[in-house]
């Protein structure tokens, strides 16, 4: 039997991308899934997909940086199902530019979603959890939670800081049932950065400048599949790609040579990827 058939699982940011597959390969695997987002259109159609395909999944509309409104959609699931077994907390943005050219409001769009989204899931996924004595918190981080990347200092920020929580919350959790993960992939091919807000930058530059990366890329399927392996087998930290995992390597034997290496990098390219003339 499958381990995650007949479990109650929420996920966040399911409208598309990890998310989207990480609904789609749970309902075929026979978890009863709540799938959540702010794209209530996309979310619509990409539930009505798998309910097509016959999994049991429920679509709901929730801004994760909403503490009120994340804490009734958990409520609401309890209520009905009567626990929570697995909440993956994938929900995320990325605004692209150099922290010179953004004010305090990008850091604030950014970090409400990704880390103060994933600080709401997890906090009320952990009570509940802890009340029943089982359950598993996926939180969803990246490579840029392991080695800092230049052009979105404030989604490394909010990365590293999911890194953080989820470790010190493993550390506090395991002796009472509940099981924590960290997902740190590598490029995924994602929309992220077609829709992406831009600032000072020219987006065409931007993703030609990372198109070298993402020559590695996995496809969400792909990463959802080895990142289900991973929390199957309740590992702390999981990593997605061998790209992901060199980095990280290296990143622990030198921060410094990695930091370097990013600069060196973004230096090539940095300045056709700005708006203004030079």
């Amino acid at each position: 039997m499958d381990i995650f058939a007949g479990k109650v699982c929420i996920i966040t940011g399911a409208a598309s991308g990890i998310g989207k597959a990480l609904a789609e390969e749970l309902a075929g695997r026979g978890a009863k899934v709540t799938a959540t987002d702010v794209n209530t259109e996309l979310l619509v159609q990409s539930v009505a997909a798998i309910k097509d395909k016959g999994g049991t999944i429920t679509g709901r509309e929730l801004d994760v940086a909403d503490y009120e409104a994340f804490k009734k959609v958990v409520e609401d699931v309890v209520s009905q199902e009567g626990r929570l077994d697995y909440i993956f907390n994938n929900a995320g943005i990325a605004i692209a530019g150099e922290v010179r050219d953004q004010n305090i409001e990008h850091w604030r769009k950014v970090l409400d979603v990704n880390l103060y989204g994933v600080i709401h899931g997890s906090l009320l996924a952990y009570h509940q959890m802890v009340k029943q004595g089982s359950g598993h918190i996926v939180n969803m981080s990246s490579v840029e939670g392991l080695i800092p990347f230049p052009s979105t200092v404030s989604y490394v920020t909010s990365k590293f800081a999911v890194m953080g929580l989820s470790e010190g919350l493993w550390v506090e959790g395991k002796d009472l049932g509940v099981d924590v993960s960290v997902v740190c992939p590598g490029f995924v091919k994602t929309p992220i950065f077609d829709t992406s807000e831009m600032v000072a930058f020219k987006r065409e530059e931007f993703k030609r400048a990372i198109s070298l990366w993402e020559r590695f890329a996995v496809t969400p399927e792909e990463c959802v599949r080895i990142m289900l392996k991973g929390v199957a087998k309740k590992k702390p930290i999981i990593t997605v790609t061998a790209l992901a995992r060199l980095m990280w390597w290296l990143a622990r034997i030198s921060p410094t040579f990695i930091m370097n290496f990013a600069r060196k990098d973004f230096n090539k390219w940095r300045d056709k990827a700005r708006r203004q003339a030079m």
